[in-house]
């Protein structure tokens, strides 16, 4: 018998597999055959770990938000470490879930793909909602802090930011993926850096450094 983390690389390898189809391809091209095929495993071992093509989607559609939601987690980590101000500490983090590069266009492509899915999927639809939620409780908890160490207005209303921050990042996402040639990522980055200086107004008292290199993105957007 596999062991367990045998068992969750594997779901893993597939859904990956699953999702450079879907990011190249579309969602019709994520079929059971040829998503094996891309992962290079029999189409059986694929039926083994996921009983239908939905549930394998469904998976896949959880993969994709759960590798952004690490990246972004690690980076709050080595930003607060760092001791780096949090309006370019969720800079960086809402830009982890912007098609800025080719892994994130590719997460962005997946993401919108499942997107129309979700409207007559409640199991999908779920998932998004879920997501959606976390993004804005974390833009709301970042904003609240920074609220206690002067970097916000007092008066600021948490939720309600988070929410503008959230469609505004949303937007800037819609359009990077709809017209990337309209729309270069410099500019999309530079867009929301605007919106967040309009926000976070105000100079840190209990932290003194600034950002230097943003963590794991020091050539900037390619």
């Amino acid at each position: 018998m596999p062991r367990v983390a045998d068992h969750e690389e594997r779901r893993q390898q597939v859904a990956a597999a699953a999702g450079r189809l879907i990011a190249t391809e579309g969602l019709k091209a994520a079929t059971v055959a040829k998503t094996a095929a891309a992962a290079g495993i029999s189409v059986g071992l694929v039926q083994h770990y996921f009983r239908t093509k939905d549930e394998m989607l469904l998976f896949t559609y959880r993969h994709v938000l759960e590798t952004v939601e690490h990246r972004l987690a690690e980076l709050v980590v080595r930003s607060e470490k760092a001791g780096t101000r949090i309006e370019h500490t969720l800079l960086d983090g809402l830009a982890e879930t912007m098609p800025l590069d080719e892994q994130r266009r590719q997460e962005c492509r997946v993401a919108l793909a499942f997107t129309g899915r979700a409207v007559d999927d409640p199991d999908l639809a779920e998932v998004k909602a879920g997501a959606l939620r976390r993004l804005r409780s974390l833009i709301a908890t970042a904003v609240t802090n920074a609220k206690e160490c002067g970097e916000v207005p007092p008066s600021t209303d948490a939720a309600t930011e988070a929410a503008r921050i959230a469609a505004y990042t949303d937007g800037l996402t819609a359009h990077l993926c709809a017209d990337p040639s309209g729309l270069h990522p410099d500019a999309a980055l530079a867009a929301l850096g605007d919106h967040l200086a309009g926000v976070f107004t105000g100079e840190c008292l209990l932290r003194g450094k600034e950002p230097g290199v943003r963590p794991g993105r020091a050539g900037g957007p390619s």
